[in-house]
C-alpha cells in the first residue's frame, strides 16, 4: 500500500514538472506587425486653437529581438538611415478615391524612430505594443487612412498593415 502511494506520489510530482515546462515558441527574424486600434481625441494648442490628436496602436513580434534604434548622432537629420524604422503612407480621400498623399500635403513629418530594445531573460524574442500619436490641427481632409511597417536592426522590413478609413470631425477644417 504504501508503495502504491509512493508511485501516484512521484507520478504526480513529475506530472506537474512535466506540465509547468514551457516549450519556446520561435518567432520569425522577420517583425510582424498587427494593427490594433487608433482613437481620436479633441485638443487645444498653447494659442487655442482646436485640433486632434490620434493615437495608433498596433502589436509587434521579432523573433531575434532586435527591434529599435539607438539615438543618432544628429537627432535633426532625418536623412540618417539611423534616424526612422517607423514608416508610414498617409491617404485621404479626394473626389470620392482613395489617394497617397505627398509630404507637401501634410503639415507634420510621418516616419519615427522606434527607440532602441531588448529582450530580457533567455528568450532572444520580443513582443509588445506600440503607440504613435497624431497631431490635426488646420487639416482639410476628412477622410484618411494610414498604412505602416517597421524595420529592426538587420533591416527586415515588416509585413505592411493599415488602420480602416478613419473619419475626421469637422472641428479641425
Amino acid at each position: 500500500m504504501k508503495k502504491a502511494y509512493l508511485i501516484a506520489g512521484f507520478l504526480m510530482v513529475v506530472f506537474l514538472w512535466l506540465s509547468s515546462c514551457r516549450k519556446t515558441v520561435h518567432y520569425s527574424e522577420i517583425p510582424e506587425i498587427h494593427y490594433k486600434s487608433f482613437w481620436l481625441r479633441d485638443t487645444t494648442d498653447i494659442l487655442g486653437n482646436k485640433g486632434l490628436v490620434g493615437e495608433l496602436t498596433f502589436s509587434f513580434v521579432d523573433g531575434d529581438g532586435d527591434i529599435g534604434l539607438h539615438q543618432p548622432d544628429d537627432p535633426f537629420d532625418p536623412e540618417d538611415p539611423e534616424y526612422t524604422n517607423l514608416f508610414f503612407t498617409m491617404y485621404a480621400m479626394k473626389n470620392g478615391v482613395l489617394t497617397q498623399l505627398d509630404e507637401n500635403d501634410l503639415e507634420f513629418p510621418l516616419n519615427y524612430r522606434i527607440p532602441y530594445l531588448e529582450p530580457k531573460g533567455h528568450d532572444p524574442s520580443l513582443k509588445g505594443e506600440i503607440e504613435v500619436e497624431f497631431l490635426y490641427l488646420l487639416f482639410k481632409y476628412d477622410t484618411i487612412l494610414y498604412e505602416f511597417y517597421i524595420t529592426d536592426r538587420a533591416d527586415h522590413e515588416s509585413n505592411v498593415e493599415s488602420t480602416p478609413l478613419i473619419i475626421l470631425p469637422d472641428t479641425i477644417k
